[in-house]
């Protein structure tokens, strides 16, 4: 099975295969196997909380399925998938300020609270500082860097799926990694 590192992977014959109603679902199998991972990790670092990650990709997935025929193929599948999974990530973590009556402001103590209530990672004090001094960027921020630092992924394609200029991107990342450093300074 192609990953999507791998050189000789296709993006237009999986499209063609999923827009072709006798092959969809075996390539919709194929979609998963390839971008289950990657997107669980994208997610996981927006919202901090393994069970909230699990919906949100499956919401992702469902919604990618039940749309699939409306994917027009001006971007990559990749980027596309990208895009749904972290609007439904900021759409979930906008629905859980609003239910808990929080403040974007105060948004970065929800997430660290489902940092130190993590069951589910394990990680010395190091990686576990990461994460928080992440939880406390500014949303687009945080996504930036988790996008950059995490997924090494590339200015150009970070813009085709945020819908940022390439300049707006580098200074986001930027100012994210300033602050980052600054809240390890500040431990000491």
């Amino acid at each position: 099975m192609p990953s999507t590192n791998d050189q000789n992977f296709n993006d237009s014959k999986l499209i063609e295969r999923l827009r072709d109603k006798k092959t969809c679902r075996e390539a919709f199998g194929d979609v998963l196997k390839i971008y289950s991972e990657p997107l669980y990790w994208q997610i996981r670092r927006m919202v901090e909380n393994h069970d909230d990650t699990n919906d949100i990709l499956q919401n992702t997935f469902m919604k990618a399925w039940s749309s699939i025929e409306q994917f027009r193929g001006d971007a990559k599948l990749s980027t596309w998938l990208y895009k749904i999974a972290i609007n439904e990530s900021i759409t979930f973590l906008n629905n859980k300020r609003k239910r808990n009556n929080i403040s974007i402001d105060d948004e970065s103590s929800m997430l660290i609270n489902s940092i130190e209530a993590d069951t589910y990672i394990d990680g010395d004090e190091l990686k576990l500082q990461l994460r928080k001094a992440i939880a406390m960027l500014p949303e687009k921020q945080r996504l930036v860097f988790n996008m950059r630092y995490y997924d090494e992924m590339k200015y150009e394609q970070m813009s085709e799926i945020l819908g940022t200029s390439v300049g707006a991107l580098k200074a986001s990342y930027h100012l994210a990694v300033k602050k980052i450093e600054q809240y390890f300074d500040n431990l000491d």
